[in-house]
C-alpha cells in the first residue's frame, strides 16, 4: 500500500470515528425547503443538523453550540452569508461552504477570497454536496497527512515559520496566526517537502482531495491569503515562492 493510499485510508477511518461522535453542520439559508432538503441528506450520513434562515441567527447558533462545518447561502435577509462568513472569520476557522445561485468564477473566487473554504451553486446534486460536506469535515477533522503517523515529524520549520501537525498551530516569528483547514493543508505539503516545487494541479488534488478541473484560480486565491498570513511583505515573499511556469514551493531558510 503506497503512502496516499495509506493517508487516504486512515482519514476515512478516522471521519468514521468522528461520525459516531454526531459532528454538527450548520444549513444556513432563508429557502425553507432547501434548507429541509439538505438536512434529510446529511441527516442520511450520521450528521447533527442546525438550521438557520439568515446570517444573524446563524451567528446567533454558533454562539451557543459546538459547529463543524456551515453551509452558507449567499443572498438572505437580514444579514447575508458574505458579511455571515467575515463575521465567523473573526474568530473561527471552521469550514464554510458556499452555497449559491451564482455561478459566475468571479462569486466563486470571491466567495473562497473572503474565508470559504468550498462553493458549490444551485441547482445542485445532492450527491455532489454529501461528498463536499464530507470531504471538508474529513480534512476539518484530520487533516489528512502524507506520510504514516509513525514517520512524521511533529514539527515543521523554516526560518520563523512553524507548523506543530499535533496541535495543528501555525506560529510566525512566535506569534500564532489562525489558518482555515484548507490553508494548513496546503502549508503542511509545502512545509514537509521544503524547497520541492508543486504544481497548482498537485496542490489542488492533495489539498482537495479530488482530481483538478481549472484549478488555477481556486489554488491562487489560497496562496495568496497564505502569503498575507505569514509573509512580511506578501509581493516579495520570504517563504511561499512561486517558480513561473512550474507551481509553488516553501523555502528552506
Amino acid at each position: 500500500m503506497g503512502v496516499v493510499e495509506y493517508a487516504r485510508l486512515e482519514q476515512e477511518r478516522t471521519l468514521d470515528e468522528a461520525m459516531d461522535e454526531r459532528l454538527s453542520v450548520l444549513i444556513v439559508d432563508d429557502d425553507e425547503d432547501i434548507v429541509d432538503s439538505i438536512a434529510i441528506y446529511l441527516s442520511n450520513e450520521k450528521l447533527n443538523i442546525f438550521k438557520a434562515y439568515d446570517g444573524m441567527q446563524a451567528l446567533e447558533i454558533l454562539a451557543q453550540n459546538t459547529i463543524h462545518l456551515i453551509l452558507m447561502d449567499v443572498m438572505m435577509p437580514r444579514m447575508d452569508g458574505i458579511k455571515a462568513t467575515l463575521k465567523i472569520r473573526e474568530t473561527k476557522n471552521i469550514p464554510i461552504i458556499m452555497v449559491s445561485a451564482k455561478s459566475e468564477d468571479t462569486d466563486k473566487i470571491m466567495g473562497i477570497n473572503l474565508g470559504a473554504d468550498d462553493y458549490i451553486t444551485k441547482p445542485f446534486n445532492p450527491l455532489e454536496l454529501v461528498a463536499r460536506v464530507k470531504s471538508q469535515l474529513r480534512r476539518y477533522t484530520v487533516f489528512n497527512d502524507f506520510t504514516p503517523p509513525e514517520a512524521k515529524p511533529n514539527i515543521l520549520k523554516t526560518g520563523g515559520l512553524v507548523l506543530d501537525t499535533d496541535t495543528k498551530v501555525l506560529t510566525v516569528d512566535g506569534e500564532p496566526v489562525k489558518i482555515t483547514p484548507m490553508e494548513y493543508k496546503i502549508l503542511e505539503l509545502l512545509m514537509r517537502n521544503q524547497g520541492r516545487v508543486f504544481s497548482i494541479e498537485q496542490i489542488y488534488e492533495n489539498a482537495w482531495n479530488e482530481p483538478s478541473f481549472a484549478p488555477e484560480n481556486t489554488v491562487a486565491v489560497h496562496i495568496r491569503r497564505i502569503r498575507e498570513k505569514i509573509e512580511i511583505n506578501p509581493k516579495e515573499p520570504k517563504y511561499l515562492k512561486v517558480v513561473w511556469g512550474i507551481g509553488y514551493k516553501i523555502e528552506k531558510i
